[in-house]
C-alpha cells in the first residue's frame, strides 16, 4: 500500500512515532532501536512501511532499511509470529545476524529474544530457512554474474562470503 513515508518527525513514543505529511500525523510502529537513531524532532525522515489491514485495526509499521522490511515481512509469515512479536525480534537482533542464526541452526541466539522458547524458535528456523535460502540462491546468481565481470580469479571460499554478505544486505 505504501512503500515508504517521508516527511517530518513531529513525535517519538514507546514502540511508535508520528511522522507529519502536509499536516496529517502518521502514527508509524517501529523497533525500539529504530525509534531511538531515526532522528530528531522536526527532522525531515524517510521510513520504509509495511501496512497490516485486519477488520478492526490499520497499523502501519516502520523500519529504516529495507533489509529490515524484508525481514519483517519474512517474520510474520511465520505461524504464531505477529507484527509485534516481529519488531521485538528486530530491536533485539539485527536483520543479518537474525538470518545467519536461521541458516545456521542457531536457536540460542533466538531465544534471548523476550518472549522466544526453544519450541518458537525451532518453528522460527524450520519455516524461514528454506525461504532464507531461496533468497540466498537469487542473489548468488545475480552476484556470480557482476563477479565473473569483475575478476575470474576469485576463489571459492571468497566467492562463498559474498553471497552469504548480500543475503545479509551488504
Amino acid at each position: 500500500m505504501f512503500a515508504y513515508i517521508k516527511g517530518s518527525l513531529e513525535m517519538k513514543s514507546s514502540g511508535y512515532i508520528v511522522i507529519d505529511i502536509n499536516g496529517l500525523g502518521y502514527k508509524v510502529f517501529m523497533s525500539q532501536n529504530n525509534i531511538d537513531t531515526i532522528g530528531e524532532l522536526h527532522d525531515i525522515i524517510k521510513v520504509f512501511t509495511y501496512v497490516k489491514v485486519r477488520e478492526d485495526d490499520i497499523s502501519i509499521f516502520g523500519f529504516k532499511t529495507q533489509e529490515e522490511l524484508k525481514m519483517f515481512e519474512l517474520l510474520i509469515s511465520v505461524s504464531g509470529v505477529g507484527a509485534k512479536s516481529a519488531l521485538v525480534m528486530l530491536s533485539c537482533i539485527e536483520p543479518s545476524d537474525f538470518a545467519i542464526a536461521v541458516i545456521s541452526n542457531d536457536v540460542k541466539v533466538l531465544t534471548k529474544v523476550p518472549g522466544i522458547g526453544n519450541k518458537s524458535a525451532q518453528r522460527i528456523i524450520l519455516e524461514l530457512k528454506d525461504k532464507l535460502k531461496a533468497e540466498q540462491s537469487e542473489l548468488d546468481e545475480e552476484k556470480l554474474e557482476n563477479t565473473k565481470l569483475k575478476s575470474s580469479k576469485t576463489n571459492e571460499n571468497v566467492q562463498e562470503a559474498i553471497s552469504g554478505l548480500m543475503v545479509l544486505g551488504y
